[in-house]
């Protein structure tokens, strides 16, 4: 891969911050944005805004098609079976609250439980909670090892005939694990409970193939895959999209209203309640449309390289842990340094126009897991190198210099 030639489709990493140039390494927390995805939605608000599904003047009738062709793009990057089967939600987030909130509310009840993995964003733990609270259902957790994997026997013992759905992440945005999803979703559905994978991190870093997964719901939001951010995506078989009652109520999910009832539209549209993100969908397809013109394959490929790279570089630094060290695992890194606390390590690495993580990473049950309060986190995309690493490494070693 040309890799000076894609850095160019990206404006933001021309810049320099404070006086050093841009190495913007926390791609896990989002991504930035090719020009064309900029122009994508320069040129919606420029030559077609306007309410999608409501109007027939010419305006209303671009922004559908363009909206609607964006959906169907969608499809095709995870290979959907149909276009009805794409949900457009605010993101990932947003897309398991959809489904907590109305298969939760249509299938769960007292003694029901929902089985969730120690490696959990909390997007993917507090939606269940909340419809555990309100229908007595209560969570159960596949605990991983001191690597951070999870082990399917594990699984095996926890499904059981009160577990009515497995919900686990595909890869872990804390510590990078790529999770053994299909094979998780043929133990559940060998029990006869559906999956929800959680597709935020995946997406980005390796080619998703929903129908080959088998799973009944997965997830994707737009910024983590180089668009906009307030958009992403749920899949859900269409079975699924038929039988589950609306989550949000209002304008275009309706096909009839009185004060008397209302009768809802069919899907997707069921689950798009008001005037939906539409430029952020153009964007979401845009990015999609370039993510798969220089190809999954390529970049989940150099990815892995530039991950065996900076890992190794990495466990050479003295007093230096890394936290997850899975077999399989997607180009996120976590650390802690002996004595120095993860905002010490992020703020003196801005200081060298090093842009890292440092925190819980949202995953604050896995933190606890490893017994530790936050880890400094690169998350590396496509359009780094590894001249950017070199430089993450001479940094830290300035960093534990600075404390002695």
């Amino acid at each position: 891969m040309d890799i000076s030639t894609y850095r160019a489709d990206f404006p933001i990493l021309q810049q320099a911050i404070k006086d050093k140039p841009l190495i913007y390494l926390d791609n896990a927390a989002t991504t930035q944005k090719p020009q064309v995805v900029i122009d994508a939605l320069v040129h919606y608000y420029t030559h077609a805004n306007a309410n999608v599904h409501r109007g027939v003047h010419a305006l209303s009738e671009r922004a559908t098609h363009a909206y609607e062709n964006a959906r169907t793009t969608v499809k095709n990057f995870i290979n959907a079976a149909h276009t009805e089967e794409i949900v457009f939600v605010r993101g990932t987030t947003e897309a398991i609250n959809l489904v907590a909130q109305s298969y939760g509310r249509s299938h769960l009840q007292a003694g029901d439980e929902i089985l969730l993995t120690e490696l959990e964003h909390h997007a993917n733990i507090v939606p269940w909670q909340l419809v555990c609270e309100q229908t007595g259902a209560k969570l159960r957790v596949i605990p991983i090892n001191e690597a951070g994997e999870i082990n399917l026997d594990d699984v095996i013992a926890l499904i059981n005939k009160r577990t009515k759905l497995l919900a686990v992440g595909h890869i872990s945005n804390a510590i990078g694990t790529i999770n053994p999803v299909e094979d998780m979703i043929k133990i559940a559905h060998a029990n006869q409970v559906p999956v929800l994978v959680d597709g935020a991190q995946a997406a980005p870093h390796m080619p998703i193939d929903v129908q080959a997964l088998d799973c009944d719901f997965y997830t994707l939001s737009g910024h983590k895959v180089f668009g906009p951010t307030g958009i992403g995506a749920l899949y859900a078989k269409a079975q699924w999209l038929e039988k589950l009652p609306p989550y949000q109520g209002g304008g275009d999910m309706i096909s009839s209203v009185s004060f008397e009832k209302s009768s809802y539209n069919r899907p997707p549209f069921k689950f798009e309640a008001g005037t939906p993100n539409i430029a952020g969908a153009i964007g979401f397809a845009t990015a999609l449309d370039y993510l798969t013109k220089v190809g999954v394959a390529n970049t989940q490929a150099y990815e892995q390289e530039l991950l065996a790279y900076a890992t190794q570089a990495l466990s050479e630094i003295p007093g230096l842990r890394i936290i997850g060290t899975a077999e399989h695992k997607a180009s996120i890194i976590s650390f802690v340094l002996d004595k120095i606390h993860p905002h010490d390590i992020g703020t003196i690495l801005d200081s060298k126009g090093i842009a890292i993580r440092a925190g819980h990473h949202c995953a604050m049950p896995l933190m606890q897991h490893f017994k530790v309060s936050a880890t400094a986190r690169a998350s590396l995309a496509f359009y780094n190198t590894r001249q950017e690493i070199d430089c993450l490494i001479r940094a830290l070693y300035e960093v534990k210099e600075v404390f002695g």
